[in-house]
C-alpha cells in the first residue's frame, strides 16, 4: 500500500468503526458462531434488511472480520473478538459507538485542540458521566465494556503484585468488581470491597466462593472511601484532569491504613511499547471524559501533590502497568 492509500485508509477509518459497531449491535458474530449462514438467514435472525445487511457483510469480509464462501458467511479469528461470551470481548466496546453523542463529541476534536476544553462537555453542556446516567441503555453497555476490558488484564494485575503483606483491599471505581475478583482469587488471605457509584457498583461477586471475603459500598471517591491496606484504581485517574486526580488521591490518602499502598493501574505513556494505543487513548480522554494519559513522571507529580510518593512501577503481562504509591 502506497503512502496515499495508507493515508486514505486512516482518514476513512471511521467507516470501519461504524460497520463494526453495527455488527456488534446486531450480534452477527454470535449468530455465526452456530455455523456459516447466508445473508438471507442472518437478516431474518437479527431483524435486518437482507440487501443492506449483505452490503455490510461485504465490507466486513473485505477487512477480514468475516469470511464468505459460496454465499455463506462465517467468523474469522478477528470476527470472533465480537462474540459475547469470550474473555475480553470487544463487542461492548463496539456497541458503545451506537451512542450518537459520542460520535458528535469526536467531531469536536478541533475545538478541544484549539481551546484545551473537553469536547463532549463543550458540545453537550454536561459531562459524559451525567450523560450516561440519563441514558440507561448506553450506560449498561459502557459498564459491560469496562468489565470486558478489565477482564482482559485482571489476572495479569492480580499476579504481578505481591499482596501477601496486606489484609484488605478496596477496588476504587471498581464497577462490577472484575479486578477485585481476580485479586481475591489469587490472594486467598485478602478481604475486599468494590466501591463505586450506586447505579454502577456490584452487590456481590460472580463467584459465590468469594462472598465471605467480599463487600460492596456505594459512594463517590471525591467524598470518601472505606479504610483499607490497599486501594486499587484501575483506569480511573486517566478519566480526570490533574486537579481532580489529586482530589481522588487525597481521599485515598486520608483513609489509607498505616503502611498501606495505593495501586494505580494505567496505560503509561512512554512505557511498554504501547505508543499508538496510548496516544489515541489520550485523545479519547480529551474528547470524552476530559482526562489524559500520563507519563511515569506525571503520575509521580500527582502522588506528591496528594501526600504520596511513587515507590515503584511494575509491568504486567498485559498493556497495563502498576504504579505503587506509599505515604511518607
Amino acid at each position: 500500500m502506497d503512502s496515499l492509500a495508507t493515508l486514505q485508509s486512516m482518514v476513512t477509518g471511521f467507516r470501519t468503526s461504524a460497520a463494526l459497531s453495527v455488527a456488534a449491535e446486531l450480534g452477527l458474530s454470535d449468530e455465526l458462531a452456530r455455523g456459516p449462514r447466508t445473508a438471507a438467514d442472518l437478516a431474518k435472525a437479527v431483524g435486518a434488511d437482507e440487501d443492506t445487511l449483505r452490503r455490510l457483510l461485504r465490507a466486513l469480509v473485505a477487512v477480514g472480520v468475516y469470511a464468505e464462501h459460496d454465499g455463506a458467511y462465517s467468523n474469522t479469528a478477528v470476527g470472533a473478538g465480537l462474540l459475547s461470551n469470550v474473555a475480553g470481548s470487544l463487542r461492548p466496546l463496539a456497541r458503545t459507538l451506537q451512542d450518537p453523542a459520542l460520535w458528535a463529541a469526536w467531531g469536536q476534536l478541533l475545538h478541544s485542540v484549539r481551546t484545551g476544553e473537553n469536547a463532549f462537555e463543550a458540545l453537550h453542556g454536561h459531562d459524559v458521566w451525567t450523560h450516561r446516567q440519563g441514558q440507561p441503555q448506553h450506560n449498561a453497555i459502557f459498564n459491560d465494556n469496562m468489565a470486558a476490558l478489565t477482564s482482559s488484564v485482571a489476572v495479569a494485575v492480580a499476579t504481578a503484585y505481591d499482596f501477601s503483606g496486606l489484609s484488605s483491599v478496596v477496588d476504587i471505581g471498581g464497577g462490577q468488581g472484575i479486578l477485585l475478583e481476580a485479586v481475591l482469587t489469587e490472594s486467598e488471605h485478602l478481604s475486599g470491597t468494590v466501591f463505586d457509584l450506586p447505579h454502577v457498583v456490584a452487590a456481590k461477586p460472580r463467584d459465590p466462593a468469594l462472598e465471605s471475603r467480599w463487600s460492596s459500598v456505594a459512594g463517590s471517591f471525591f467524598e470518601g472511601v472505606p479504610a483499607a491496606d490497599a486501594y486499587l484504581l484501575k483506569s480511573i485517574l486517566h478519566d480526570w484532569p490533574d486537579d481532580r486526580c489529586v482530589e481522588i488521591l487525597r481521599t485515598c490518602t486520608a483513609s489509607l491504613n498505616p503502611g498501606g499502598v495505593v495501586l494505580v493501574v494505567e496505560l503509561v505513556l512512554g512505557r511498554r511499547g504501547q505508543e499508538v494505543l496510548a496516544a489515541f487513548s489520550d485523545l479519547n480522554m480529551l474528547v470524552l471524559p476530559g482526562g489524559r494519559e500520563r507519563t511515569e513522571a506525571e503520575y509521580a507529580a500527582l502522588f506528591t501533590a496528594a501526600g504520596l510518593r511513587l515507590n515503584r512501577v511494575l509491568d504486567t503481562n498485559s498493556r497495563m502497568s502498576i504504579l505503587e504509591a506509599v505515604t511518607g
